[in-house]
C-alpha cells in the first residue's frame, strides 16, 4: 500500500478524498517536524516515532577493503505497539468500520 491506497481507503471510509488527503499529509507533516526536532511521537496501540543518532564509525568498502570515514547521523526510528504487533501476528482482529 503506497500513499494513494492508503489516501483512498481513509476516504471510503469518511466519504471525501479531499479531506482525506488532507489528513493523511498532516499527520505524516507533523510526524516528520516532531521527529526532527528530536521529539518522540507516541501513538498508543500503534507504536513510537523517535530520532536516533547513529555515532561516526569507520567502514570499509566491500570491493576494494578501503577503509570509509563514516560521519554521524540521525535517523528515523519506528517501534511497533503491543497492538499493531498482535494484529500482525493474527492474535488480534483490526477494527475496520465501513
Amino acid at each position: 500500500m503506497n500513499k494513494r491506497d492508503l489516501i483512498d481507503a481513509i476516504s471510503a471510509r469518511m466519504g471525501d478524498k479531499k479531506t482525506a488527503t488532507e489528513a493523511v499529509n498532516a499527520v505524516l507533516d507533523t510526524i516528520q517536524t516532531a521527529v526532527a526536532k528530536g521529539d518522540k511521537v507516541s501513538i498508543t496501540g500503534f507504536g513510537v516515532f523517535e530520532k536516533a543518532v547513529r555515532p561516526a564509525r569507520t567502514a570499509r568498502n566491500p570491493a576494494t577493503g578501503a577503509s570509509i570515514k563514516v560521519p554521524k547521523s540521525s535517523v528515523p526510528k519506528f517501534r511497533a505497539g503491543a497492538d499493531f504487533k498482535a494484529i500482525v501476528n493474527g492474535e488480534k482482529k483490526a477494527t475496520a468500520k465501513r
